[in-house]
């Protein structure tokens, strides 16, 4: 402003035909307003003159000219910008040296933009996708897979293990049985249906069964105790013309002394040793 009425307010000289500043109704030569009142350039130090632009951020100040990226020195001025200890930083250097790359693509995730958190990482949001349909995962459930992501769909359709029994996705823990899949529950006695996965159980024809059902369906009885033989465990047993025996039952019916190993003789359904026999 010039003026030709005024004084200024601190050095009190005459202002007719200067420029002069207004500060709370009060007017100032130049030099004074300077003086008193300029603000400190952030970058260059020195003070913004009244008749500078005076750039103001979170209460500090620049020229226009200083006010630009601390890295890359671009005019900040009308850009969008981002401050980061202190510093002013564009977008795209902020961008390099603070936002976080996709895991995917290894590119930059620029900052207003959509991301996605999953297991420390983040992805572009076009990039968190199922690798097998390419639909975006977004907040659905999925599975990893050799670090690869797919919804539970596709996962299920290429990598999952079916049930023999009823044919349905095994999805976690399972058994397996003749090289086939079970679920656990599935896994059960073809006699009494008891469930299998915790307990010993006997082979027969391909077919599970817990102890008990095999003995009462499948087990030679001992000729002499009349109790079921079963292999479980590695149980000797001997046979002999269609007769089988526990192999601490294999005695002679007259002395009981063990035969097994040892040579013996018949009578009718009994065995002897050959003392007993030939007495």
């Amino acid at each position: 402003m010039t003026s030709n009425h005024t004084d200024c307010h601190y050095c009190l000289q005459s202002l007719r035909g200067r420029k002069y500043a207004l500060r709370e109704e009060n007017t100032y030569c130049v030099t004074c307003y300077d003086s008193l009142f300029a603000n400190p350039c952030e970058e260059c130090k020195q003070p913004i003159e009244c008749d500078s632009k005076d750039l103001s951020y979170k209460g500090r100040h620049w020229h226009e000219k200083c006010f630009k990226c601390t890295k890359c020195s671009r005019s900040l001025v009308e850009k969008p910008f981002a401050a980061k200890d202190e510093f002013l930083l564009c977008t795209e250097c902020y961008s390099d040296e603070y936002s976080s790359k996709c895991f995917h693509c290894q590119k930059t995730i620029m900052p207003g933009s959509r991301k996605m958190e999953f297991k420390g990482s983040s992805w572009h949001e076009s990039c968190f996708v199922c690798q097998y349909c390419q639909q975006p995962l977004g907040t659905k459930p999925l599975i990893t897979k050799d670090n690869e992501n797919y919804c539970v769909p596709c996962f299920e359709k290429q990598f999952a293990h079916r049930c023999y029994s009823c044919k349905k996705v095994i999805t976690s823990g399972g058994v397996t049985y003749h090289d086939q899949p079970w679920h656990k529950e599935c896994f059960v006695c073809s006699g009494c249906r008891t469930q299998l996965s915790e307990q010993k159980f006997i082979s027969k024809d391909e077919y599970p069964y817990c102890v008990d059902c095999f003995n009462k369906h499948y087990a030679k009885k001992c000729a002499a105790c009349k109790k079921p033989i079963t292999a479980l465990g590695g149980a000797k047993f001997i046979t002999f013309e269609e007769r089988q025996w526990h192999g601490e039952c294999f005695n002679c019916v007259k002395c009981s002394v063990s035969l097994v190993g040892q040579g013996f003789l018949t009578r009718q359904d009994d065995v002897l040793c050959h003392e007993c026999g030939l007495a």
